[in-house]
């Protein structure tokens, strides 16, 4: 286990495995994300809380942690001891939610919060956000059954320690009415740029969605914006159904989502060849001399490069460089790579655009090497 702070300049130039990976179907699907809801017996619910009780809670679960491995070296982040930049950078990694890490400095600083992520960020632990545990494993391209595994052995070890709410008749007791029963949410992320040139078609998508009992969502999950052609497909209802059913429902829809997105792909790009090159081709460009980028303007970019290098008028460049990218220019990824003080207050928007096209020129010019 690790307590000491982490260096954020290392941490916003190091990513994660399922960033720098490419796995199944990864033309299309970028991630898969699988969460369990968990709260201990014998504590109040969050909401519930006390200080005191939350330190306390927070300490027994630090110290399960400190002899367990989540999938390699273990780091601990006490949300108290982070800097804002930090928060930020922790939440642009999906390791944390804006639950959690707020960027409210009124809610900011709110005891015994803290996250807990393999070296490797495919394992995490939200202690006292919305429930006491919020268990989340990420995984790269369509390996949702993955996620799922790495997340259920987590689970199961943790039961051997701890007692979680349950009800025979309910399922685990959550602190949101919508997570009881088994506590599950996971979610796939998509990239679906052809399907978002012709809108009627991303309609289907959202409708097959919808009739399936799933949401469909931006970047970020639930009230975050579509930016750059990304999409997150999650369940809705976790009461009543198995974790091994509502992982079916992801399963049987998101394969045809994807198969959808290459058709319209090959459809575009057989009808439309001279634009669609054009319009890739253009943006790189852009990525390449840019003096100022916006963050959606940037996604924009780099959504169509990405589109370009998966029907093959990009080559050299894998789909995974992209992913990487499109977490890299959020704020305070941009902040901490230009080389600003942690503890600062962030760039203006205007100094940021300026940063965020400077990262950009100088991660295409060394792709190009």
């Amino acid at each position: 286990m690790v307590f000491a702070p982490i260096d954020p300049y290392r941490f916003a130039d190091r990513i994660g495995s399922w960033m720098k990976e490419d796995g199944p179907a990864s033309d299309v699907v970028v991630s898969c994300r699988v969460r369990l809801a968990r709260n201990v017996e014998g504590y109040p619910f969050v909401m519930r809380l006390e200080p005191t009780g939350a330190e306390e809670l927070c300490g027994v679960l630090r110290d399960l942690f400190v002899d367990r491995e989540l999938d390699g070296e273990t780091i601990w982040v006490g949300m108290n001891e982070a800097s804002p930049v930090m928060r930020l950078l922790l939440r642009e990694r999906h390791l944390v939610s804006r639950d959690l890490a707020p960027t409210d400095p009124r809610l900011s600083n709110r005891p015994g919060r803290a996250v807990a992520f393999n070296d490797q960020e495919t394992v995490s632990v939200m202690i006292n956000e919305e429930d006491h545990l919020r268990l989340q494993s990420l995984s790269s391209g369509l390996s949702l059954r993955a996620a799922w595994e790495r997340v259920r052995d987590l689970d199961t070890a943790l039961e051997n320690d701890v007692r979680f709410a349950h009800s025979r008749e309910l399922g685990y007791l959550t602190g949101c009415p919508t997570n009881v029963g088994t506590g599950l949410r996971a979610s796939v992320m998509l990239h679906l740029p052809a399907l978002g040139l012709v809108r009627s078609e991303l309609e289907k998508v959202f409708t097959a969605a919808q009739r399936t009992g799933l949401a469909v969502r931006g970047m970020y999950g639930e009230g975050s914006r579509a930016a750059g052609d990304f999409y997150q497909v999650s369940n809705q209802v976790t009461l009543g159904r198995s974790e091994e059913e509502l992982i079916g429902d992801l399963e049987a829809l998101v394969p045809y989502i994807v198969d959808f997105e290459r058709r319209v792909r090959d459809v575009v790009h057989e009808e439309q060849a001279s634009s669609l090159d054009d319009r890739v081709h253009r943006s790189l460009g852009m990525l390449r001399t840019a003096r100022s980028l916006p963050t959606d303007v940037a996604l924009l970019h780099l959504s169509n490069v990405r589109l370009g290098i998966c029907l093959g008028t990009l080559p050299g460049i894998a789909p995974s460089e992209v992913n990487r990218m499109a977490v890299q220019i959020q704020k305070g990824h941009v902040h901490t790579l230009s080389g600003g003080a942690v503890n600062e207050e962030l760039a203006d928007p205007t100094e940021r655009d300026r940063m965020r096209a400077s990262f950009l020129r100088r991660r295409f010019a060394e792709l190009s090497e």
